[in-house]
């Protein structure tokens, strides 16, 4: 009985010792590594304004000729119609929606301008993440890299998941927030 005493002693004081060296002042050296935010959610909003990111689509492009009479170029999800009086003579005018994580159009001729009356460039955000649902939409003027140079004055229509913006010239665009 005393053995078994003692060695129970014994037990609990080897207990207690490791527990108080486990409360010490014992830190890592070395820092955990920072963690990432999401970019499709948390990225986007802690990041202010800017591109909204969407699961690419399917690269598409088309043609159409266009002249005074006016008309419209579908290319993808995206529509660009060109008013009557807009244009003041007949051109070939081309669409590309590349296939990325931002919805974007390049339109050409680039730099081709229009009358007073200009033309409007309709662009869908349906494929794109919950965030870019949730806040207004605006269609940004961009470089080829998407640089964003500046907004259009722009009409989000969030039933249909899509944004309407007014354009004075052709170059690429994209839908952002």
């Amino acid at each position: 009985m005393r053995l078994h005493r003692c060695f129970s002693a014994v037990l609990v004081a080897g207990l207690i010792a490791v527990a108080a060296a486990s409360c010490g002042d014992n830190l890592p050296t070395a820092t955990a590594p920072a963690v990432e935010p999401a970019p499709l959610l948390v990225g986007d909003l802690l990041g202010g304004l800017g591109l909204l990111r969407c699961t690419p689509l399917p690269a598409a492009s088309a043609s159409k000729v266009i002249g005074p009479a006016g008309g419209s170029l579908q290319v993808g999800p995206h529509v660009l119609r060109i008013p009557a009086g807009a244009l003041t003579r007949s051109v070939t005018i081309r669409a590309e929606a590349p296939s990325d994580v931002v919805n974007s159009v390049r339109l050409f001729p680039e730099g081709l301008q229009f009358t007073k009356v200009g033309a409007s460039l309709t662009m869908s955000y349906a494929n794109c993440n919950l965030l870019g649902r949730l806040t207004p939409k605006r269609i940004a003027y961009t470089t080829e890299r998407l640089t964003i140079l500046s907004y259009l004055l722009s009409i989000d229509n969030t039933l249909k998941k899509q944004v309407t913006g007014r354009l004075e010239h052709f170059s690429r665009y994209a839908v952002a927030w």
